[in-house]
């Protein structure tokens, strides 16, 4: 299945915000895109389908916030759930991929480009979504279906 994926959606999961970052395997890169605005971990399920629709991704991916001892957490409960409602309703194969100290180095990268130039930022949410997006990229071999 991996070989076929050219394009992927990856997903920074949040109660209040989910990231958004799309990716490319030819290019190996990720960029970020709007975040979503979620309720309780719940998007807007017909705004997500339009975004798929629009991306054609191959495959979704979604962060799994793992504690450093590798136990999972309520989060990481919720984001499992998240996935397969993903997989559910948009038909689309689903990876869970660990996200931990992504948003920490986001805050950091965001820290960083910030102080060296002026204008609007990404969100942080997204940019944990390209981090996680990328690292991917990089090693396949590190997602678990959802």
């Amino acid at each position: 299945m991996l070989d076929s994926v050219q394009t992927v959606l990856g997903f920074d999961f949040g109660l209040k915000r989910i990231g958004v970052a799309t990716g490319q395997r030819i290019t190996a890169s990720a960029a970020p895109l709007a975040a979503l605005a979620a309720r309780d971990g719940i998007p807007d399920w017909s705004l997500l389908a339009r975004l798929v629709n629009e991306w054609q991704p191959d495959l979704l991916l979604v962060g799994l916030p793992l504690n450093m001892d590798d136990s999972e957490s309520e989060l990481s409960q919720l984001a499992r759930k998240f996935a397969r409602r993903l997989h559910g309703r948009l038909q689309k194969p689903v990876l869970m991929v660990d996200e931990r100290l992504t948003s920490r180095m986001a805050r950091e990268l965001l820290s960083d480009i910030g102080q060296r130039r002026k204008g609007k930022l990404p969100s942080l949410d997204s940019t944990a979504a390209v981090l996680m997006l990328e690292a991917w990229l990089a090693q396949p071999d590190m997602g678990q279906p959802a």
